[in-house]
């Protein structure tokens, strides 16, 4: 690569030829700083990034292609004044660790690397760096979680991992309405009276909520007016380009994984298990389980544990919304997609499971700790927990209902 004489920011050496960094890549960090200017709506987890700055650490954004990670990155690069950004989705000319080394020495202290899984053996730059670059940190984005779970150097003590979800129906009031809104607790959710006076300040909401789940829970998406056709595109780029960088599949495989999407897609939910998979795709259950394994890591199924006595240790498999109306329209899923929203806004609680009985019996939906939970229409009553004793019991509704045991299902989307 050409030596050039680059301005990288105020405090950096005005005169510093950094033989690693292109006059080009110079010009590209420019115009992400600026782009990161341009975008002053931020997500919710923003601060809690900038808090995690102020460590050692290195920071991981995780999260699915579209979910925002880019926008992040640039908006922490216009917010400092020492730091570079590298896009390394187009370009294998980077040398990372004599960037980094030049970069610190010449006082930066910020480096932002994004779509890092596009980088050959991008865990052991990041070790050295970690190790021989003391004064730097580094933020980096990834849109598969295969690379950073399968890396052959442990990162574990110096990553630490920022999920960047799709946006929550509160972000999405934000975003799309400038309805500054505050989350509820699970605690308040559980109590009716604070449910009641919660409800009373957002229930104007909820007329938007269907919106929502037809695909309009990521920045890209909440202008179109035909969202879907842009998920499909990148299911696309998911199954020919990050599959093959990160999950190493064959051409054949990415097929099956096709297939295997489709039938998801297409069946009821309560009927998907690796064994269905296996049977009605074609391939083993030990490659069903694989394919699921690699969706999932890349942010388009999801996986639910099984709780019950005396039943198989398959999991409930779900898409992440709203990938599930590629295959079939919203009227003809609703009750799927109900269950894969509830199923991605409760991502971060790690007591989240699903009720399984034996062979013909019905249970309830899911757990939650020691809170059995519903979902579905506003039809749906005390029956449905029948014979099943717990703490509590929660049915979930939409269009919304509120009494003892009803919730709007909305409110799963509304939670801190």
């Amino acid at each position: 690569m050409a030596a050039s004489t680059v301005i990288l920011d105020e405090k950096i050496n005005l005169n510093a030829r950094l033989s690693f960094i292109s006059r080009r890549s110079v010009e590209l960090s420019q115009a992400a700083k600026k782009q990161g200017s341009e975008k002053p709506k931020k997500r919710f987890v923003y601060s809690k990034i900038r808090e995690y700055l102020a460590g050692r650490i290195f920071i991981a954004l995780v999260g699915p292609r579209g979910a925002g990670k880019s926008v992040l990155l640039k908006q922490i690069h216009h917010s400092s004044t020492d730091s570079f950004y590298i896009s390394l989705d187009s370009s294998t000319e980077f040398k990372l660790f004599e960037i980094a080394r030049e970069f610190s020495e010449q006082g930066g202290r910020l480096l932002l690397l994004d779509e890092i899984h596009f980088y050959p053996n991008y865990g052991s730059e990041l070790k050295k760096i970690y190790d021989f670059v003391p004064n730097l940190k580094v933020v980096f984005t990834s849109s598969s979680a295969i690379s950073l779970f399968d890396a052959s150097y442990d990162l574990s003590r110096r990553v630490r991992l920022v999920r960047v979800p799709p946006l929550s129906f509160r972000e999405f009031l934000w975003f799309s309405r400038a309805q500054e809104l505050q989350p509820i607790s699970w605690k308040n959710l559980l109590d009716t009276p604070a449910c009641r006076e919660y409800y009373g300040l957002t229930m104007h909401a909820e007329i938007y909520f269907e919106n929502y789940l037809n695909g309009r829970n990521y920045l890209f998406s909440l202008e179109e007016p035909q969202p879907i056709p842009i998920f499909q595109n990148t299911l696309n780029a998911i199954l020919t380009k990050d599959l093959l960088y990160s999950s190493r599949l064959s051409l054949e495989e990415t097929q099956d994984v096709r297939r295997m999407l489709e039938f998801v897609g297409r069946s009821q939910v309560d009927g998907i298990s690796y064994s269905s998979i296996s049977a009605n795709v074609g391939i083993t259950k030990y490659k069903a389980q694989k394919y699921v394994d690699v969706m999932e890591k890349c942010f388009v199924l999801k996986r639910v544990v099984a709780k019950g006595t005396n039943v198989t240790k398959e999991p409930k498999i779900l898409f992440t919304p709203p990938y599930r109306l590629i295959y079939r329209e919203y009227d003809e899923c609703i009750g799927a997609l109900r269950e894969d929203f509830f199923a991605d806004a409760m991502s971060d609680y790690p007591d989240f499971s699903y009720l399984k009985g034996g062979a013909g019996e019905k249970t309830p939906d899911y757990l939650v700790s020691d809170v059995v939970c519903e979902i579905g229409g506003r039809n749906k009553g005390r029956s449905q927990f029948k014979g099943y004793h717990a703490k509590k019991k929660i049915i979930f509704t939409q269009p919304g209902t509120l009494d003892e045991m009803r919730r709007p299902l909305f409110f799963a989307g509304m939670l801190e």
